[in-house]
């Protein structure tokens, strides 16, 4: 991955938090400078210029995750998603949607105000580090519609077995949801074959895409269910919009496009979030995958097991790519935090704990640095 590695940057210093903010390359940068270059002279920006942007995204994505561009809906975070299927999916009083207690706030909150309709959000509280499809079975009722949790636990780096979970709810008739905002660029995921029935993320994380980005799909059965009224005038007009800006009629064959965030010519992220997914597609999932992955053997193998406690898995398929660390002395990690961040190693602190996160921009040097400051810290 050294190629990739030299088209990010330059840091300053060692950064080891893609699950917080991850980079921007180098093209998606220069990506960013024509989309303003278009703004400093307007004229150079047509309907076309608009269109072609959004095409040229939704193929991107939908290459990362083996879907349909037409089936890509555009949104501004993984909260756009998660309240889409919130609001629109349909739920009735009685009903209820199975969460997990422990899943980042994201993926817990869009839910909750259903309540007031009677439907009940009900938190399952796992007896280990990430919830089991045994333990989302023993939650189960005839009123359960849908399940959703986090693909990668924010806070306890670990990764649920999707295709476990996925086979339960496909047989309950449960619809599962899965945020997949930890995992996705670091992981692949084939939405062709994976018992999945919705997914949503942010795309500044693992996708190295600018803040105020994301994407979310549904099953196409599923997404024809939704009565989420979205009526955004430039999809309903389409490409000749600006001939037809008095035809006031709703359009019947907007598929996954009504759902889009409004504001599609948000060139500013999107140019640039396109360079950075098309990065990744080029280099291959399983390849950065397989990157990461070693970099995290090597800071797991690296640790100085008498100062330090690993939190997170030391393989498997639980593992994911966040590496979840604490001092023996667990009251000293936020000192030992200021103190990575002095010696300019960047990483996060999560719940009190150290996260480090590693991806494809990463080098084999890069952890060995942050192993030297960690262990002198």
């Amino acid at each position: 991955m050294t190629a990739l590695s030299d088209g990010f940057g330059p840091f300053d210093g060692v950064f080891l938090n893609s699950a917080g903010d991850g980079p921007l390359p180098r093209s998606a940068v220069a990506a960013g400078h024509a989309a303003l270059s278009w703004k400093i002279s307007p004229n150079r920006l047509t309907e076309e210029c608009y269109d072609a942007v959004v095409g040229r995204l939704k193929r991107a994505l939908a290459r990362l995750i083996n879907a349909a561009a037409d089936d890509i809906i555009l949104g501004n975070s993984a909260s756009y998603g998660m309240h889409l299927f919130a609001n629109g999916l349909p739920l009735e009083s009685g009903d209820d949607v199975l969460l997990v207690d422990g899943d980042f706030p994201t993926t817990i909150y869009a839910w909750l105000p259903l309540a007031r309709r009677g439907v009940e959000p009900r938190l399952i509280k796992p007896a280990g580090a990430v919830v089991t499809a045994e333990e989302i079975a023993d939650h189960m009722t005839p009123r359960t519609r849908i399940f959703c949790t986090n693909w990668v636990n924010s806070f306890t780096g670990c990764a649920a077995d999707i295709d476990a979970i996925g086979a339960l709810c496909r047989d309950r008739g449960v619809t599962f949801i899965l945020n997949i905002s930890q995992a996705i660029g670091a992981r692949p995921l084939d939405l062709a074959t994976a018992m999945v029935d919705a997914v949503t993320t942010c795309g500044n994380k693992w996708l190295c895409g600018p803040y105020a980005t994301g994407f979310c799909w549904l099953r196409p059965g599923l997404r024809e269910s939704l009565v989420y009224d979205q009526a955004y005038w430039v999809a309903n007009l389409g490409p000749e919009r600006l001939a037809n800006l008095r035809h006031y009629e709703l359009r019947d064959d907007l598929g996954a496009a009504k759902y889009d965030v409004f504001g599609t010519a948000n060139l500013n992220n999107f140019m640039p979030w396109t360079e950075s997914v098309e990065t990744l597609l080029e280099a291959g999932m399983a390849a950065i995958a397989a990157h990461d992955q070693a970099l995290v053997s090597r800071l797991i193998d690296g640790l100085d097991d008498a100062g330090y406690r690993l939190l997170s898995p030391r393989d498997g398929a639980i593992r994911s790519t966040l590496v979840m660390v604490s001092h023996r002395r667990a009251e000293r990690n936020p000192a030992i935090h200021q103190a990575l961040a002095a010696d300019r190693v960047f990483v996060a602190l999560r719940e009190g704990n150290l996260r480090f996160s590693p991806h494809l921009y990463n080098s084999n040097a890069d952890i060995d640095r942050a192993l030297e400051a960690l262990n002198a810290a």
